[in-house]
């Protein structure tokens, strides 16, 4: 355990920036598994934009990696492309 008090407010911070970004990260992930399991293109093609749009927040902020935030957009895209009208 921590003996300086700097220390133990570093640790309460760490946790509490820790649930923060989990929140965001598990949001993403669940907009990302939604899109996944769209069969019509139409809503899939809408919901696209503001699934990017948290990716690239994410990625920004050094939530997820940009690598990642990439893949998954051309994952998604390449998905959308194979469903048909």
């Amino acid at each position: 355990m921590a003996n300086h008090k700097s220390a133990i407010k570093r640790i309460r911070q760490a946790e509490a920036k820790k649930e923060h970004n989990r929140y965001f990260a598990v949001t993403v992930r669940n907009a990302v598994k939604k899109l996944r399991n769209t069969t019509n293109k139409q809503e899939a093609e809408a919901l696209y934009p503001q699934v990017v749009s948290k990716l690239d927040k994410l990625a920004k902020k050094n939530i997820i990696h940009k690598n990642k935030a990439s893949n998954l957009k051309s994952r998604m895209i390449k998905y959308i492309s194979t469903l048909t009208a």
